[in-house]
């Protein structure tokens, strides 16, 4: 009698379903993650192997005249303190996502939410490093008076689109996808720190005088497209 009763209390206290929510996304694993992670990997160092983009800059310093308004105000010198604030803030981004879409999961949940992290991260820099060559847009500091030392920095022609921007919004736009497939706990304030979070790394660059306001917009749109692209077409488990 006993055994029926809690058997029954059993089931009336078990964790149900909501009705009408999907039952929980999870991506699977496979061998092509690691051939896709590796494959922009390589193409994310090709450029500074190849020492792309070649040749100096067609001047140093340039006109500021030439940069577009809305950008000139960014105008100035390097910031040693704004450089390495802008990285602590992105490293914090990418932790804070990691530990977000990962901690407290099943194996094979997490498994696949790394991988889909994993590929997103990695193409994210491979196509802002080759836009960098492809587009050469000089950065802030050639236009000051620092341009002539500079000048011998390959990434002085770098300037578009910010990597740190691509990076910070491809993590809080995949982790807020995956979040939303698997129900994962706290989704909402979790990718509103993460978006605030890749904001800040965002404004910290132009703040340190490493990029314009467009660069980091173009970077943010790069991310974010990437960072939603990556999980939604990504293989789930059956």
């Amino acid at each position: 009698m006993h055994g029926r009763l809690f058997a029954v209390l059993g089931l009336v206290l078990a964790a149900r379903p909501i009705v009408g929510q999907e039952p929980a996304v999870a991506y699977r694993v496979t061998w092509g993650d690691v051939a896709s992670v590796g494959t922009a990997g390589v193409l994310y160092l090709l450029p500074g192997g190849l020492g792309l983009p070649h040749g100096a800059p067609s001047c140093a310093p340039c006109d500021p005249a030439t940069v577009p308004s809305v950008d000139r105000w960014a105008l100035r010198p390097v910031s040693a303190t704004g450089d390495v604030a802008s990285d602590v803030v992105l490293a914090g981004v990418a932790g804070f996502t990691a530990f977000a879409g990962l901690h407290g999961l099943p194996a094979r949940q997490w498994h696949g939410n790394f991988a889909v992290f994993a590929n997103a991260a990695s193409w994210t820099a491979a196509s802002t490093e080759w836009l960098k060559v492809l587009v050469r847009r000089k950065r802030p500091v050639l236009y000051t008076s620092s341009a002539l030392t500079a000048v011998s920095d390959p990434e002085s022609q770098q300037s578009l689109p910010s990597l740190h921007a691509s990076l910070a919004f491809a993590a809080a736009t995949s982790y807020l996808v995956i979040a939303r497939r698997q129900h994962l706990p706290h989704r909402m304030r979790n990718t509103l720190l993460l978006y605030a979070g890749a904001v800040g790394a965002a404004a910290l660059r132009v703040g340190a005088g490493k990029h314009f306001p467009t660069d980091v917009l173009a970077g943010a749109a790069l991310g974010s497209g990437i960072g939603w692209l990556v999980p939604t077409i990504h293989p789930t488990q059956p």
